[in-house]
């Protein structure tokens, strides 16, 4: 939602999107593998 996406951006915390049904995706974005995108201020990071 708008106040969980403005939050992110508040504190530079990257979002990543995904299809959250598709089997064993949780576990593949937990595990660090490339899924979706990833939602980012590419300034802000180290």
């Amino acid at each position: 939602d708008a106040t969980a996406i403005t939050l992110c951006r508040d504190n530079q915390l990257p979002i990543l999107v995904f299809e959250l049904t598709a089997e064993g995706n949780i576990a593949r974005a937990v595990k660090g593998e490339k899924i979706g995108t990833l939602v980012s201020d590419e300034s802000t990071r180290a």
